[in-house]
């Protein structure tokens, strides 16, 4: 399969609102509606619950997910040395996607939170912006983007919360909404 994309430029989805990763997906999405073939690590998590995880099974070959967490928190103050290997098989795993550049679209869910934890280094997230392939789009999603990464993007969007139910009504995360 011929890659379509001419231009890959590098997007960040920030901000403590809600959306960044569903932004993400709408792009692959409408990526994939045009024939392009989307690659999502998603750092941090590992839940087999998320729909879009069933979603990706359906659009194969163009989309695929591959998650590089697992189900419980990370202490931010004390991560788990398993949610540092994890996250450096996320890295590695970039780096092997963007060599072999059969893909229009590599997304990095939750990087920007890995990085702001220390499961990954400023210099691997801005090595990855650097050496991608020009071809290829890169998006980085989840919260404390870092001013590097921001100054290095192409476009960012900063998803602000102004209300949200969870904080006001205790409504928690609902299948094919939140996950």
């Amino acid at each position: 399969m011929e890659k379509k994309l001419k231009l890959g430029l590098t997007q960040v989805y920030t901000g403590d609102g809600k959306g960044k990763t569903t932004a993400a997906l709408g792009l692959a999405f409408r990526a994939i509606g045009h024939g392009m073939k989307v690659f999502m690590i998603q750092f941090m998590k590992g839940s087999i619950f998320y729909g879009e995880l069933k979603t990706a099974q359906m659009l194969s070959p163009y989309m695929t997910i591959v998650q590089k967490g697992r189900e419980e928190f990370v202490d931010r103050n004390n991560p788990d040395p398993e949610d540092i290997r994890l996250a450096q098989e996320g890295i590695k795993l970039a780096e092997e996607v963007m060599k072999k550049n059969e893909h229009d679209i590599l997304i990095l869910d939750e990087i920007n939170v890995a990085l702001d934890f220390g499961l990954v280094s400023l210099e691997q997230v801005l090595n990855l912006i650097h050496n991608k392939p020009k071809d290829m789009e890169l998006v980085l999603t989840g919260r404390y983007a870092h001013p590097e990464v921001v100054k290095n993007a192409d476009l960012v969007t900063e998803m602000i919360e102004i209300r949200h139910y969870y904080a006001e009504k205790g409504i928690d995360a609902r299948d094919g909404i939140e996950r």
